[in-house]
Protein backbone atom coordinates (compact mmCIF):
# COMPACT_ATOMS: atom_id res chain seq x y z
CA UNK A 1 0.00 0.00 0.00
CA UNK A 2 1.00 3.38 -0.88
CA UNK A 3 -0.08 6.22 0.35
CA UNK A 4 -1.61 8.74 -1.30
CA UNK A 5 0.35 11.33 -0.68
CA UNK A 6 4.15 10.09 -0.37
CA UNK A 7 4.71 10.17 -4.32
CA UNK A 8 3.14 11.53 -7.18
CA UNK A 9 1.17 9.10 -9.13
CA UNK A 10 1.40 7.95 -13.02
CA UNK A 11 -1.37 5.74 -13.72
CA UNK A 12 -1.14 3.96 -16.99
CA UNK A 13 -3.32 1.96 -18.76
CA UNK A 14 -3.55 0.45 -22.76
CA UNK A 15 -5.36 4.00 -23.44
CA UNK A 16 -4.92 6.59 -21.38
CA UNK A 17 -2.08 7.99 -18.78
CA UNK A 18 -2.49 10.48 -16.22
CA UNK A 19 0.00 12.29 -15.16
CA UNK A 20 2.16 15.59 -13.14
CA UNK A 21 0.87 17.97 -14.75
CA UNK A 22 3.86 20.34 -16.08
CA UNK A 23 4.64 24.05 -17.39
CA UNK A 24 5.55 22.51 -20.80
CA UNK A 25 1.66 21.34 -20.44
CA UNK A 26 0.59 25.14 -20.85
CA UNK A 27 -0.74 25.43 -24.37
CA UNK A 28 -3.16 22.34 -23.74
CA UNK A 29 -3.79 23.62 -20.27
CA UNK A 30 -5.22 27.17 -21.09
CA UNK A 31 -6.78 25.17 -24.18
CA UNK A 32 -9.06 23.55 -20.81
CA UNK A 33 -9.48 26.11 -18.54
CA UNK A 34 -10.25 28.75 -21.16
CA UNK A 35 -13.28 27.13 -22.57
CA UNK A 36 -16.40 28.33 -21.35
CA UNK A 37 -18.19 25.23 -22.16
CA UNK A 38 -16.42 23.11 -19.54
CA UNK A 39 -17.14 25.23 -16.61
CA UNK A 40 -21.07 24.49 -17.36
CA UNK A 41 -20.92 21.94 -14.88
CA UNK A 42 -17.82 22.59 -12.72
CA UNK A 43 -16.97 25.43 -10.15
CA UNK A 44 -14.64 28.08 -10.95
CA UNK A 45 -14.61 30.09 -13.54
CA UNK A 46 -13.13 30.95 -17.22
CA UNK A 47 -8.89 31.64 -17.25
CA UNK A 48 -8.29 34.45 -19.65
CA UNK A 49 -4.31 34.61 -19.77
CA UNK A 50 -1.69 31.68 -19.88
CA UNK A 51 0.00 33.27 -16.72
CA UNK A 52 -2.96 32.73 -14.84
CA UNK A 53 -2.92 29.31 -15.87
CA UNK A 54 0.98 29.07 -15.64
CA UNK A 55 0.50 29.97 -12.00
CA UNK A 56 -2.32 26.90 -11.31
CA UNK A 57 0.46 24.59 -12.33
CA UNK A 58 2.54 26.07 -9.43
CA UNK A 59 -0.15 25.31 -6.96
CA UNK A 60 -1.21 22.06 -7.99
CA UNK A 61 2.41 20.89 -6.61
CA UNK A 62 2.01 23.20 -3.58
CA UNK A 63 -1.73 21.38 -3.06
CA UNK A 64 0.30 18.03 -3.74
CA UNK A 65 2.95 18.70 -1.16
CA UNK A 66 0.59 19.72 1.37
CA UNK A 67 -1.64 16.96 1.16
CA UNK A 68 -4.82 18.66 -0.66
CA UNK A 69 -5.32 17.89 -4.01
CA UNK A 70 -3.92 15.96 -6.83
CA UNK A 71 -4.31 17.28 -10.12
CA UNK A 72 -3.27 14.76 -12.97
CA UNK A 73 -2.72 15.19 -16.92
CA UNK A 74 -5.10 13.13 -18.90
CA UNK A 75 -3.20 11.92 -21.83
CA UNK A 76 -4.24 9.40 -24.74
CA UNK A 77 -1.17 6.49 -24.68
CA UNK A 78 -0.34 7.38 -28.46
CA UNK A 79 0.37 11.33 -27.64
CA UNK A 80 1.60 11.23 -24.11
CA UNK A 81 2.80 14.91 -23.94
CA UNK A 82 -0.32 15.87 -25.36
CA UNK A 83 -2.82 16.76 -22.05
CA UNK A 84 -6.29 16.02 -23.07
CA UNK A 85 -8.23 16.53 -19.82
CA UNK A 86 -7.05 16.84 -16.35
CA UNK A 87 -8.40 14.71 -13.18
CA UNK A 88 -8.39 15.73 -9.40
CA UNK A 89 -8.20 13.57 -6.50
CA UNK A 90 -9.35 15.69 -3.35
CA UNK A 91 -10.47 16.05 0.02
CA UNK A 92 -8.90 13.05 1.41
CA UNK A 93 -10.37 12.07 4.74
CA UNK A 94 -7.95 9.66 6.77
CA UNK A 95 -10.45 8.27 9.05
CA UNK A 96 -12.94 7.17 6.98
CA UNK A 97 -10.39 6.49 4.30
CA UNK A 98 -12.07 8.49 1.45
CA UNK A 99 -11.51 10.69 -1.44
CA UNK A 100 -13.03 12.51 -4.15
CA UNK A 101 -12.37 12.87 -7.45
CA UNK A 102 -13.08 15.08 -10.66
CA UNK A 103 -12.36 15.56 -13.97
CA UNK A 104 -12.87 17.60 -16.90
CA UNK A 105 -12.08 16.45 -20.96
CA UNK A 106 -10.92 19.59 -23.37
CA UNK A 107 -13.94 20.04 -25.79
CA UNK A 108 -12.41 19.09 -29.09
CA UNK A 109 -12.06 15.35 -27.12
CA UNK A 110 -15.65 15.25 -25.64
CA UNK A 111 -17.36 11.78 -26.53
CA UNK A 112 -14.65 9.57 -26.99
CA UNK A 113 -14.90 7.85 -23.83
CA UNK A 114 -11.87 9.35 -22.11
CA UNK A 115 -13.49 10.25 -19.24
CA UNK A 116 -14.51 6.73 -18.48
CA UNK A 117 -11.26 5.44 -19.54
CA UNK A 118 -9.46 8.26 -17.03
CA UNK A 119 -12.08 7.43 -14.19
CA UNK A 120 -11.42 3.69 -14.24
CA UNK A 121 -7.51 3.83 -14.14
CA UNK A 122 -8.46 6.52 -11.30
CA UNK A 123 -10.61 3.71 -9.29
CA UNK A 124 -8.05 1.07 -9.81
CA UNK A 125 -5.12 2.88 -8.55
CA UNK A 126 -7.33 4.03 -5.80
CA UNK A 127 -8.20 0.64 -4.63
CA UNK A 128 -5.49 -1.46 -5.41
CA UNK A 129 -2.00 0.62 -4.48
CA UNK A 130 -3.26 2.80 -2.19
CA UNK A 131 -6.01 0.58 -0.34
CA UNK A 132 -8.50 3.67 -0.55
CA UNK A 133 -12.57 2.31 0.62
CA UNK A 134 -14.57 5.11 -0.97
CA UNK A 135 -14.24 7.12 -3.68
CA UNK A 136 -16.75 9.92 -4.34
CA UNK A 137 -17.93 12.22 -7.32
CA UNK A 138 -20.37 14.89 -6.87
CA UNK A 139 -22.43 15.89 -10.48
CA UNK A 140 -24.25 18.39 -10.99
CA UNK A 141 -27.99 16.84 -11.69
CA UNK A 142 -28.05 18.07 -15.41
CA UNK A 143 -24.44 16.58 -16.33
CA UNK A 144 -26.12 13.55 -17.91
CA UNK A 145 -22.30 12.68 -19.58
CA UNK A 146 -20.44 13.14 -16.33
CA UNK A 147 -23.93 10.62 -14.95
CA UNK A 148 -22.70 8.12 -17.52
CA UNK A 149 -19.40 8.25 -16.63
CA UNK A 150 -19.60 7.46 -13.18
CA UNK A 151 -22.31 4.31 -14.13
CA UNK A 152 -20.19 2.93 -17.00
CA UNK A 153 -17.45 3.03 -14.00
CA UNK A 154 -20.05 1.06 -11.83
CA UNK A 155 -20.54 3.60 -9.16
CA UNK A 156 -23.90 3.81 -7.12
CA UNK A 157 -25.95 7.30 -7.43
CA UNK A 158 -26.50 7.89 -3.71
CA UNK A 159 -28.62 10.77 -4.26
CA UNK A 160 -28.73 14.76 -4.88
CA UNK A 161 -27.88 16.82 -2.19
CA UNK A 162 -30.19 20.10 -2.45
CA UNK A 163 -28.73 23.36 -2.37
CA UNK A 164 -25.41 21.80 -1.12
CA UNK A 165 -22.64 24.17 -2.45
CA UNK A 166 -21.92 27.78 -3.19
CA UNK A 167 -20.27 27.82 -6.74
CA UNK A 168 -18.46 31.38 -8.06
CA UNK A 169 -20.80 32.98 -10.82
CA UNK A 170 -23.54 29.98 -10.21
CA UNK A 171 -24.69 30.53 -6.54
CA UNK A 172 -26.06 27.73 -4.82
CA UNK A 173 -25.88 24.47 -6.66
CA UNK A 174 -27.88 21.10 -6.09
CA UNK A 175 -25.22 18.00 -6.66
CA UNK A 176 -25.87 14.78 -7.18
CA UNK A 177 -23.59 11.81 -5.13
CA UNK A 178 -21.96 9.00 -6.57
CA UNK A 179 -19.66 6.82 -4.69
CA UNK A 180 -17.59 2.78 -5.07
CA UNK A 181 -16.47 1.11 -2.26
CA UNK A 182 -13.76 -0.99 -2.08
CA UNK A 183 -16.02 -3.71 -1.52
CA UNK A 184 -17.75 -3.23 -4.06
CA UNK A 185 -15.39 -4.11 -6.72
CA UNK A 186 -16.80 -7.71 -7.34
CA UNK A 187 -19.91 -7.35 -6.39
CA UNK A 188 -21.14 -4.42 -9.24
Amino acid sequence: MINLYDQFPQIMTDKVILRKIEETDIEKLFEIYSNKNIFDYIPGDVKKSRVTVLKMIGHFERDFTKGKTIFLGICLTEAPAEIVGIAEIFDYDKKVNMVTIGYRINENNWHKGIATQAVEAIVEYLFNTCEINRIQAFVMPENANSHKVLQKNKFVYEGVMRQSQYWKNRGIVDLAVYSRLHSDKNDI
